[in-house]
């Protein structure tokens, strides 16, 4: 029994093939695009999360010299409350300093794997299929 490509005109086959090579090249690469966009966003807040820990350290830094202060000035309780303000404020900083540092972990490395990984899937496809077409 033949087979539909077995009737079509060498030409035809070609320019089908043609069409199909180029629409899995474009799906291909809008899948790369969909995939590294995606890490851009996660590197984005990633990055923003350890930019806020850094302002929250600086803050820390500042409470812990106005800590310093008032146990020099004063030599009163009041400085313990302002050590406990400090401490807080580092605690927060290493949170988001983590949550942040795991963000931009999930974005590398910057290559759009999956697409990749689909790419080579099809490569592999046509080259089995064209194997299996010489031997029939």
């Amino acid at each position: 029994m033949a087979t539909d490509t077995e009737q079509q005109p060498m030409g035809q086959l070609v320019s089908q093939l043609t069409e199909q090579v180029s629409t899995l090249v474009r799906e291909e690469l809008t899948l790369a695009r969909i995939e590294m966009v995606e890490k851009g966003k996660r590197a984005g807040k990633g990055a923003g999360l350890l930019g806020g820990a850094g302002v929250v350290a600086l803050y820390g830094v500042g409470a812990l010299l106005v800590t310093i202060g008032a146990a020099l000035a004063l030599v009163m309780p009041v400085w313990a409350a302002a050590l406990v303000v400090a401490v807080l404020l580092f605690v927060v900083a290493g949170v988001a300093a983590l949550i942040g540092k795991k963000q931009v972990k999930q974005a590398l490395p910057p290559e759009p794997l999956a697409a990749m990984k689909s790419g080579k899937q099809d490569v592999d496809a046509v080259k089995t299929a064209i194997r299996e077409g010489r031997h029939s």
